[in-house]
């Protein structure tokens, strides 16, 4: 039985790696084959084809028809040579197409960017427009309660009585009453001065 050569150990060896499973880990890998395939000792690559560099091989040698020892080793350098430059051509084009694979996946992921962000701007609008109206609501009805705070305070002061506006569940604090007692009395002021005038000129 003949002894294995080295390209068929090397093939034999590569049967037992996986390699890299995700995106970003083929194409490191493809930079090391650029990097360390091209340089080293190792002509046919793990993951390249045996039977394709044989084929490979013999056409180079059937082309050269080489003789002797010298003539042979020579003829081998070329096929590996010639194999290695294959390799370069084909990793550029994997390296390129990667890189516009890369690039419209960025694209891709931007349109999904853009959309989420219609959707988001969208949806902050709504939200938006809806707290608007909520607190328009609100101050309304706050201030119809202020109001009605207002007058019966002020009816009980007439009758000497104190009044306790939570017993009416109105929730305002006293700070809040005292700004609103402030501004209904300068409004009254504002009104009576700005009356007195029209009935002496009457």
């Amino acid at each position: 039985m003949s002894t294995p050569n080295r390209i068929q150990i090397n093939q034999a060896n590569a049967k037992h790696s996986t390699g890299p499973k995700t995106k970003a880990g083929k194409h490191r890998s493809s930079l090391n084959a650029l990097r360390h395939g091209l340089t080293g000792q190792l002509v046919v690559m793990p993951t390249e084809d045996l039977v394709l560099y044989e084929s490979h091989k013999k056409s180079i040698v059937d082309a050269l028809r080489p003789k002797g020892a010298m003539e042979t080793l020579l003829v081998q350098a070329l096929a590996d040579v010639s194999w290695r430059l294959n390799r370069v051509a084909a990793l550029e084009t994997k390296i390129l197409t990667t890189t516009a694979l890369e690039v419209e996946a960025q694209s891709r992921a931007l349109a999904n960017l853009s959309l989420h962000s219609h959707r988001l701007s969208r949806q902050f609008e709504k939200t938006a427009a809806q707290l608007h109206d909520l607190q328009k609501t609100r101050e309304f009805q706050e201030e119809r309660d202020m109001d009605r705070l207002l007058a019966i305070t002020e009816m009980f002061e007439e009758r000497g009585e104190t009044y306790n506006p939570s017993e009416n569940g109105f929730v305002f604090s006293q700070s809040q009453i005292n700004r609103a007692t402030q501004s209904r009395d300068r409004e009254r002021l504002y009104d009576e001065t700005f009356e007195e005038p029209l009935e002496d000129a009457a």
